[in-house]
């Protein structure tokens, strides 16, 4: 066992005391939120922090120069925007470099092909004849051996959704088909991107091989691309070459970037938000993540222009490296475990910047009648409650997989996989308008979860104690 036992003890203990009277929150918090929410709707500052980052940072690639550049970038913010307590915590985590790519059709249609390496992708060169597979599934029905010397083409075409739920399937490709078609014998594995868009861009993203495989060059082809290979494959074989310079390059350390805005009668206890500092290195990081910075500090800044601070501490975070593994998730929730029960709720901005359309928590029965509060109190932002949906964020789901408690705040990502990981991902794709209904849904979420009688459910998962 890693943990004390006083985890243990409070894992036992916790639940007892949580369930011994039900949550609600004050009307006198619920008149304050519902001015806070009115100020923000006005406000420019997630704006401000957004235009602030995309223009002064750019793209923040984790473990490049602008990685650092963006830590000392949020520091000095969290600090600008009156935050009274401002940190960093070590994140360590394998780098990976992109420094070239380039693909072409050869043969009697000889022509360029516009492709970006897979994140995680090794260098290398390749020419051979492709072979198209319409899914992740025709690729591992693929008989044993039937791809030596080729290259594997998965041909998937996402459909967009509010709920982006379509990922799981274009994700997957980019996750398991570089390892499905090494199993195959194939040299190297092209995929159409996991997007929604009909641009000349290229969608990239971390792709994992499976233990004990060779890795290939593995690259994603912008959606005309991919449609042109396939016409192309109509009249006949079709050889490739793909020559990708990139690859892991020893060990990071980057930082989780930590603000706080002081609770005024419970200050160790927090209600946690944020977002991920990191970026590809195609745009500029503006949907992904830096509108969740955005909000996430701007709710912060808001509440902290309160005449009176909530009860407990709001904290926002800064991830380091979520695009690569979620590395700053797990450090924190690492770091932080043995004081679970102090975390009243967490939330993560990681969805774009589209209008907020939905609400629920993961809490207990406790503090359902609180999560209703709390969705009552959105409402006038267009949000519905939606008891029984959503989950937990990504950088927010390591720790709530031990047990803290969650809330989701579900964004309208009808275009979110348009601009996903591609060079199309800038500033000018948010409407500030939707920008500032987000933060106003966060700044009243975070300010009443804080201003709560009673908690919504934190403790310490068996599981996870004794881990």
């Amino acid at each position: 066992m890693r943990l004390a036992p006083l985890l243990l003890a409070l894992a036992v203990t916790a639940p007892a005391f949580a369930a011994s009277r039900e949550t609600r929150i004050p009307d006198t918090s619920l008149a304050t939120a519902a001015q806070l929410r009115e100020q923000a709707l006005a406000d420019r500052t997630g704006w401000n922090v957004v235009e602030s980052l995309t223009t002064e940072v750019g793209p923040r690639l984790a473990g490049s120069e602008a990685d650092a550049k963006a830590v000392a970038w949020a520091q000095a913010k969290f600090k600008a925007l009156g935050f009274d307590k401002v940190w960093i915590e070590p994140v360590t985590f394998p780098k990976w470099v992109r420094r070239s790519e380039r693909a072409a059709v050869l043969g009697g249609h000889a022509q360029p092909l516009t492709v970006t390496a897979l994140g995680g992708s090794p260098k290398g060169t390749v020419e051979a004849e492709i072979v198209r597979f319409a899914d992740l599934a025709a690729l591992e029905a693929a008989p044993a051996g039937s791809l030596a010397g080729k290259i594997a083409f998965v041909d998937y075409q996402m459909t967009s959704a509010r709920d982006g739920s379509d990922y799981r399937n274009g994700g997957a490709i980019r996750s398991k088909g570089p390892s499905a078609a090494i199993r195959k014998g194939a040299i190297a594995f092209l995929m159409r991107s996991a997007g929604t868009d009909n641009h000349r861009v290229a969608h990239t993203g971390i792709t994992r091989f499976d233990e004990g495989l060779t890795p290939v060059p593995s690259a994603s082809l912008t959606i005309p691309d991919a449609d042109q290979l396939a016409r192309l494959l109509q009249r006949g074989p079709v050889r490739v070459s793909l020559a990708l310079d990139c690859g892991w390059d020893g060990e990071y350390t980057s930082h989780n970037v930590i603000g706080e805005i002081t609770g005024r009668s419970l200050p160790k206890e927090v209600v946690v938000i944020g977002g991920h500092l990191d970026s590809w290195d195609l745009g500029t990081g503006a949907i992904d993540d830096g509108a969740g910075i955005a909000i996430t500090m701007a709710a912060g800044h808001l509440i902290g222009q309160l005449k009176q601070a909530p009860k407990r501490t709001i904290r926002v975070l800064a991830f380091a490296n979520e695009e690569q593994g979620l590395y700053g998730g797990k450090a924190y929730a690492e770091k932080h475990l043995a004081d679970i029960t102090r975390h009243q709720i967490g939330a993560e901005s990681d969805f774009g910047a589209g209008r907020i359309y939905a609400f629920n928590t993961g809490a207990p029965d406790h503090a359902r009648k609180a999560t209703e509060q709390i969705a009552q109190a959105l409402a006038p932002l267009g949000i519905e409650y939606a008891p029984g949906k959503g989950s937990a964020g990504p950088d927010i789901s390591p720790f709530a997989a031990k047990g803290m408690a969650w809330a989701w705040l579900a964004q309208d990502g009808s275009d979110y996989f348009d601009l996903h990981h591609n060079a199309d991902d800038t500033l000018d794709k948010i409407d500030p308008a939707a920008l500032a209904q987000n933060v106003a849904a966060y700044a009243v979420f975070a300010y009443l979860a804080a201003d709560a009688e009673g908690d919504f459910g934190s403790q310490l998962k068996e599981t996870a104690a004794t881990e």
